[in-house]
């Protein structure tokens, strides 16, 4: 990048990743996930397999997009966040920064993508992969691994889902912050709850 900004080499390239996460996106949800090969994809977008390839790795890296752009920035939040008090709230506060970095496009093609997940096993499966292995990056930076802290760790990340399930229906980018602070207000009261 040069002191005024991305080359135009680099503007080309962003183009084209943002034009296969889009397309992928739109079509998947047309044709569902599973019936579209990957040649669909590509000549919807017009680019070579070896172009898609320096991109992404597979179909599905291209598919979960959205859900890797929130992880890679909510580690990096995590690594730029002061962790002092209950590790509970600092997961929480990270998410919510996380959350504030997303751009309008993020928002429109983030439920899609929870959509595509849903409806197909294979990229079910790939998330489950990709959220076992955030989740070991997150305790790794948290502190020392430890029963408690892996715990912790599930509990965040079950909040966080609950919060989704909460915030999908409408999917108002600004009410998902909102459903997240709830679900976590909600944790401690959960493990309380006796039969």
């Amino acid at each position: 990048m040069t002191a005024s900004g991305p080359t135009l080499r680099e503007r080309k390239k962003l183009r084209t990743r943002q034009a296969l996460v889009e397309t992928a996106i739109s079509i998947f949800g047309e044709r569902g996930f599973d019936a579209t090969p990957l040649d669909a994809l590509l000549e919807e977008v017009e680019v070579s397999r070896r172009t898609f390839f320096r991109n992404f790795r597979s179909k599905e890296d291209v598919a979960l997009a959205a859900v890797k752009e929130l992880w890679s920035a909510y580690l990096d939040v995590l690594d730029e966040t002061e962790k002092s008090g209950p590790l509970a709230d600092v997961f929480r506060d990270a998410m919510l920064a996380t959350l504030d970095r997303m751009d309008e496009n993020w928002y429109q093609r983030f439920p899609a993508t929870l959509r595509l997940i849903d409806e197909s096993p294979s990229l079910n499966g790939h998330t489950l992969l990709h959220c076992s292995e955030t989740e070991a990056e997150v305790v790794r930076r948290l502190g020392e691994p430890s029963l408690e802290l892996r715990l912790l760790v599930e509990f965040c990340v079950a909040a966080w889902r609950c919060a989704l399930d909460e915030w999908l229906p409408d999917c108002a980018p600004g009410e998902l912050p909102g459903h997240v602070r709830r679900a976590f207000a909600a944790m401690d009261d959960s493990l309380r709850l006796r039969a």
